[in-house]
């Protein structure tokens, strides 16, 4: 069931944004946490192939998977983020919720995707699925979302999982001799001093013999990626190496991640490549770009943070990474400036949602400095990103959650279920090599291609 929507606008700025939440109801819904036994693989349990309906966020084979919609919550505009934490606030405070639990991801949760782009149509949304099933440190639960107080009960049997077939793939917005030119013209606007770096992305389309089962694409995602967060939101679907923000327990964790190089396949030699890559001028000025600009976006909202001396390698089996992990303790002091009222009783500060919306979006994703080099990108690109490269992950009742950016994707279409858009980015700074940013988008594409099967 889907709680029936009122809208309820306001405004920012010169941009009129409309918040999109659940009716007041005269029996509230009821939000029950009980413990199950281990369920086995997550994704297994998906019931049917509905990208509109099926959620996801696993990684090592833990995390949260949910079906079905008892409440959806749509934002637009510059504020799309913030509207999202406040709706959430007002929804959990008129939901009947039952924990026998109590473990971060119990009790109501909702599953969110947000646009890159302030105006872009795709918006954003949170989902509360009608059951979400999770598993944590060797504790399994079942949450459900419905107007009945009774105990949940047995998992239903899932449909059969169906492959999409023959898949087809071709240029996106530009050609890619046409991309590897604009990225060779915003090289030539760094040099001359008007950005220090501008993150282009690029997007290919694709069409599918058969309609595309958003479970095929998570259970093959989360077999060959398993150190990432295996997402599918609203039919974005991916599996994301970079944690844009976790807020747990009154703690901040974000990873970063900027600086790129393809492995071969040849153990010594990507050794090699990943000694290269800690030494690169070029790698090394765009990664500290990137962690530059996520401190400066968490430092308000903390009382401290630890950015490690120097960035590691991290290995995935398609590319290799710099990549630093920032910590911080978030300011749950009541009246601090960084306290976002949503979440300000009790003083636990900002919520994860609230932190995601002050980092979004960061130099790793957009550019530095960020409002120059996102112009500059919505120009370079001539595309409309939706929510690639967007916040994407959950929220919890009481604020904590996580958050990732929405790399490593593609979005099925909401009329064609045999059609997809993958997408990829580069971080472009001076010393950039357009054919080279290419290869790496080619590189970081590979993810979604071989999941489809191609």
């Amino acid at each position: 069931m889907t709680a029936m929507p009122t809208e309820t606008p306001r405004r920012t700025g010169a941009s009129a944004i409309h918040a999109v939440a659940p009716s007041p109801r005269e029996t509230p819904l009821v939000a029950r946490t009980v413990a199950i036994p281990d369920p086995g693989d997550l994704l297994a349990l998906l019931p049917a192939p509905d990208a509109a309906a099926t959620f996801s966020w696993v990684r090592r084979g833990e995390g949260l998977v949910g079906w079905g919609r008892a409440i959806r919550i749509e934002t637009s505009g510059p504020g799309r983020i913030r509207d999202a934490d406040v709706a959430w606030a007002r929804t959990v405070a008129e939901l009947e919720i039952v924990d026998e639990v109590g473990v971060p991801g119990t009790g109501p949760v909702a599953f969110g995707s947000f646009s890159f782009a302030p105006g872009s149509a795709a918006g954003g949304v949170l989902v509360v699925p009608e059951v979400v099933v999770g598993r944590r440190d060797g504790v399994a639960w079942m949450t459900t979302v419905s107007p009945s107080a009774g105990r949940p009960g047995p998992l239903p049997a899932p449909e059969p999982v169906t492959a999409p077939g023959v898949a087809t793939f071709a240029d996106g917005a530009l050609a890619s001799a046409d991309w590897v030119a604009a990225v060779a013209d915003v090289v030539r606007r760094i040099r001359a001093g008007e950005v220090s770096k501008v993150v282009m992305a690029r997007d290919v389309v694709v069409r599918t013999e058969r309609p595309v089962d958003v479970r095929h694409l998570l259970g093959r995602l989360a077999t060959s990626y398993p150190g990432c967060w295996t997402f599918s939101v609203d039919r974005l679907v991916g599996a994301t190496p970079e944690l844009l923000v976790r807020r747990e327990k009154g703690l901040a964790a974000s990873r970063v991640l900027a600086g790129t190089i393809r492995r071969t396949g040849d153990d010594a030699d990507d050794l090699r490549r990943a000694a290269q890559l800690a030494r690169s001028s070029k790698d090394l000025e765009e990664h500290e770009l990137a962690v530059a600009s996520l401190v400066r976006g968490l430092r308000p909202y903390c009382a401290s943070i630890n950015v490690p001396d120097a960035p590691f390698v991290l290995h995935l089996p398609n590319v290799m990474h710099l990549a630093t992990d920032v910590t911080g303790v978030v300011d749950g002091t009541f009246g601090h400036p960084s306290t976002f009222p949503a979440h300000s009783p009790g003083g636990r500060g900002p919520s994860s949602l609230a932190l995601a919306a002050a980092l979004h979006p960061t130099a790793a994703v957009g550019g530095t400095p960020t409002p120059v080099a996102t112009a500059i990108l919505a120009e370079a690109e001539r595309m409309d990103r939706g929510r690639y490269a967007g916040p994407v992950g959950w929220i919890g009742s009481d604020g904590d959650g996580e958050w990732g950016i929405g790399l490593r994707s593609g979005e099925i279409s909401p009329t064609d279920a045999h059609a997809m858009r993958l997408f990829a980015g580069c971080g472009v700074v001076a010393a950039s090599d357009p054919e080279a940013e290419l290869a790496e988008s080619e590189a970081k594409l590979r993810p979604m291609r071989e999941a489809l099967g191609g």
